[in-house]
């Protein structure tokens, strides 16, 4: 029987943070599962889950802590528990004007349906004609069972006009990355 640790780890950007943390891992016993990481603004954040044995946890938990001591910082959280039964998956996608807001007036509809946000990717990007900032965001949902879709569907494009957005739900639940 393994158990999950979920890392979450930021630091200053450099070459080879990734493998000191990678290395970090295989040393212990962990098996790196899944991941996200980025470069923003200068810094490196990741998001990462492991497995690994129970007796080996703790000492892994400790040797990730040295790597504080190289810039980075990590919050690390153990689970056992199994992964939450997926209802039906969809993806959103979503263009328009940047403006303070836009997720959390999308992340609310969604929250009100009961709809999970399994994955997010945003970005802000320079329009190609206009030059004006335009955010872009992707997103992997799940959906309770017996959600009635058109009814999440209407509340997203009422949602969309208001911040006037292009927004797209689709059945095709495809990686955001």
């Amino acid at each position: 029987m393994q158990i999950h640790l979920v890392l979450t780890v930021i630091g200053r950007d450099r070459p080879g943070l990734v493998s000191a943390v990678s290395e970090t891992i295989t040393a212990g016993g962990g098996n790196w599962l899944d991941t996200r990481m980025a470069s923003l603004s200068g810094q490196f954040a990741g998001m990462l889950l492991v497995a690994i044995a129970p007796e080996k946890a703790d000492a892994l938990v400790a040797s990730l802590r040295k790597l504080e001591a190289r810039g980075l910082r990590f919050v690390i959280e153990k689970s056992d528990e199994p992964a939450p039964e997926a209802g039906r998956a969809m993806r959103l996608e979503l263009v328009g004007l940047d403006r303070p807001g836009i997720i959390r007036d999308i992340s609310h509809v969604l929250a009100a349906h009961n709809v999970s946000i399994a994955e997010l990717e945003s970005e802000c990007v320079s329009g190609s004609f206009s030059g004006e900032a335009m955010f872009k965001a992707k997103a992997r949902l799940t959906l309770p069972d017996g959600l009635d879709l058109e009814d999440l569907r209407q509340s997203l494009e009422a949602i969309a006009h208001e911040l006037m957005v292009d927004l797209i739900l689709d059945d095709n639940p495809a990686p955001v990355y």
